[in-house]
């Protein structure tokens, strides 16, 4: 089927350089604008008239198309060509990114989000292939920490150039800079990869399992983003997604496994490592977006930090993964990448273990400290895991696998982040429940913290708002430190779970992420 690709020799030279900037440019645009919207989500409410609550429905859309879409990247590899797909949908992606812009109502946003996530769902795959296949087998390891290092920037800044552009210009930009650098990115890769294209053959369209797949998927999605803000399954709506998701996507499993020319190749699962590599990389993605999500509403909300200080001061993540990243990819092919996994899920232990040590006064730079530290995490996280993940894998099964892994870790990231918000506001009512019943006239405590701010000179409404004020504040600092310990010790268990993969023997020149079991 895809034979002929497997003898294409490796790109070198600045060939393989400017493949490498192009193939991570639209990689980069793409991660970006997953995170780049949520900051600017009430300067677009308001000006297109709309509350933030309803805006949030700028971030679902896209969610919610992008996962539908990455699981087809197989199917879709199979019908047009890794690199006709891959450029398609970058420019597909510009024109969305530019309809995006262009929109004057909530509706109009909507659609154009809907759009820009759907073609956004092969490029994220297609690229990890496209760099694969392009780069000396002996050196997949480097062409994955190269990939990575992409993956691992474009969340920390988005949320930083989001910000920076709603301020100091308006917020079509957020989606108007995708423009030029799509524009480049495709032509970068059609001059450079138009002659490496994949085997095609007609596959016929499996209208049933698409259907279920946008029904489950959807209904999934749409139930994760709002629970929150619906009761969950207090909520009726709540409850029909929920049934609808698990009817659908029950369906969907039976129905893959059993159509002779499936949308969605469920079979890699009898890979051993597949299967492992893309559970650990799901529950460990899950439990790091997690602490993406928390940590920002925390310190903006009960800390006194603006959007773009929480930025900055989360930033640091970057930095250890950019250095780290390339060291990584050289030492890769000569151990055992479930080593460097392990390291990966230590470190991020060790972090939550110290972010559950912060209090209401913690200072800046303690904040800091276990965002570096965790930058070295990251670098060792995403490339070891892929190589675990596609090890013994042919060629032509590597776009399949890629998108199928990709969609479980997003997948995963929403269900985590729902979780984890849902969590931290639970157990911050219990908290504060806990606290308001040591808070009466009788406790010595309680009267000399209320003598002191009527000596400031305060009301006493204002006193007991501002007492409130301060047990809230305490309530979600005792819930955040919860979070970081549970998920301190859920770390420390998925150190356990990448030994249940095989380990990846590699013959002479094989590849890291591609060779036999």
């Amino acid at each position: 089927m895809a034979q002929p690709q497997q003898e294409l020799p490796p790109l070198t030279g600045g060939t393989l350089v400017l493949a490498t900037v192009a193939l991570s440019l639209a990689t980069f645009m793409n991660v970006l604008d997953t995170t780049i919207a949520n900051v600017s989500i009430p300067t677009i409410a308001g000006n297109v008239g709309v509350s933030p609550n309803q805006g949030t429905w700028v971030i679902t859309s896209f969610a919610v198309a992008n996962a539908i879409s990455v699981p087809l990247t197989g199917w879709l590899t199979q019908r047009f060509g890794q690199v006709h797909l891959f450029v398609t949908s970058v420019l597909l992606f510009v024109l969305a990114s530019l309809l995006c812009g262009l929109s004057t109502s909530l509706e109009m946003l909507i659609f154009t989000r809907v759009l820009q996530g759907a073609v956004a769902g092969p490029m994220i795959p297609l690229s990890q292939a496209l760099l694969l296949n392009s780069y000396p087998k002996a050196k997949s390891g480097m062409a994955l920490a190269m990939w990575s290092m992409t993956t691992l920037v474009a969340p920390v800044l988005g949320p930083i150039l989001g910000g920076w552009i709603s301020d100091n210009y308006s917020w079509p930009w957020i989606f108007y800079i995708n423009v030029p650098v799509g524009l480049i990115a495709a032509w970068l890769s059609w001059r450079l990869l138009k002659h490496r294209e994949s085997a095609t053959r007609q596959l016929p369209i499996d209208g049933v399992g698409l259907g279920l797949l946008v029904i489950g998927v959807g209904s999934l999605q749409v139930m994760l983003d709002k629970g929150k803000d619906l009761d969950w399954f207090a909520s009726g709506q709540i409850v029909a997604l929920a049934v609808a998701a698990v009817v659908a996507l029950t369906f969907f499993v039976i129905w893959e496994l059993t159509e002779r020319h499936p949308v969605v190749d469920l079979t890699l699962f009898k890979s051993r490592n597949f299967a492992t590599g893309a559970l650990a990389v799901s529950l460990g993605y899950s439990l790091f977006f997690s602490t993406v999500v928390i940590m920002p509403l925390w310190l903006q909300q009960f800390m006194g930090y603006t959007a773009t200080w929480a930025g900055i001061v989360t930033a640091p993540i970057g930095i250890l993964a950019l250095l780290m990243s390339p060291v990584v990819g050289r030492i890769l092919p000569h151990i055992d990448p479930r080593w460097l996994a392990s390291f990966a899920f230590l470190i991020f232990a060790g972090t939550a273990f110290m972010r559950a040590g912060f209090n209401t006064n913690v200072d800046m730079m303690a904040v800091v400290i276990p965002q570096l530290i965790q930058g070295a995490a990251m670098a060792t996280f995403f490339v070891p895991l892929t190589a675990v993940t596609l090890s013994g894998l042919p060629p032509e099964r590597i776009p399949a696998a890629a998108g199928l892994s990709n969609f479980l870790r997003i997948m995963a990231g929403g269900m985590g982040a729902s979780i984890s918000t849902t969590l931290w506001e639970d157990r911050a009512s219990l908290h504060h429940a806990h606290l308001m019943d040591h808070l009466n006239l009788y406790d010595p405590g309680t009267v000399h913290a209320l003598q002191g701010m009527t000596a400031l000179g305060l009301s006493p409404g204002q006193t007991l708002a501002s007492l409130e004020q301060q047990v809230t504040r305490q309530a979600y600092m005792l819930s955040a430190t919860d979070l970081f310990w549970l998920s301190g010790v859920l770390f420390l268990m998925l150190t356990v779970v990448i030994w249940l993969s095989r380990p990846v023997r590699k013959p002479a020149g094989a590849s890291s992420a591609a060779g036999a079991h």
